[in-house]
């Protein structure tokens, strides 16, 4: 719909498109729509009070909506809650943070020349997965890599992130670590970029 201003201030419609219309939301639909869905700053503290306790995304937001007594009530869909979350283990790691640990890697690559690392970075030149194998470890798989074991230990280091090793058995029955890796999130994506980096180690074995 186009309108213009009149002389008399008033409104008129010069063009109506009616392909282009719908039926309003019903009431009980408002708060899937875009523009009502927001978190309120008590949400957000009750938020960042579970990340901090480790407490899983969903039994956050059952909890809360407990306490709205229904999830319709909440002013927001998972998804929103989701986002935030991950905005601001995101932001968690900062840029000097950053310098700190490519600084990190870059001294370990000096001390030995084999060690290898991969950081990805996002468009704000934060740090998303980080990498790393030493020669130690790629000697182990060149020997024992024939059954690898991966998998994903939840969350437990400061930033919250998915610790992936991975791990295999030498010839006296020891555990050996051929890699080891701090993910941004347990996506497609991330591990794709996991799995092709550990190749590219691993000279494409």
């Amino acid at each position: 719909m186009t309108c213009q201003i009149q002389t008399d201030g008033m409104l008129e419609v010069v063009s109506f498109h009616e392909q282009h219309n719908h039926e309003s939301a019903s009431s009980p639909m408002k708060h899937m729509l875009r523009s009502t869905r927001q978190i309120t700053p008590a949400q957000k503290t009750i938020s960042d009070d579970a990340e901090k306790s480790r407490i899983a995304i969903k039994q956050t937001i059952d909890l809360m909506s407990m306490q709205a007594r229904d999830c319709e009530n909440l002013g927001f869909l998972d998804v929103d809650y989701r986002n935030y979350v991950q905005s601001k283990r995101r932001t968690s790691l900062k840029k000097g943070d950053g310098r700190v640990v490519m600084e990190y890697f870059h001294n370990m690559k000096l001390e030995d020349p084999s060690y290898f690392y991969s950081i990805e970075l996002d468009d704000d030149d934060l740090i998303m997965n980080i990498f790393w194998a030493d020669s130690r470890s790629m000697v182990d798989y060149g020997h024992f890599g024939d059954v690898r074991c991966f998998d994903t230990t939840y969350r437990t280091n400061a930033l919250h992130r998915p610790f992936a090793p991975s791990i295999g058995v030498n010839h006296h029955k020891q555990t050996v670590i051929f890699d080891a890796a701090l993910l941004y999130d347990e996506t497609v994506d991330s591990f794709k970029w996991l799995f092709k980096t550990f190749l590219n180690s691993m000279s494409g074995k």
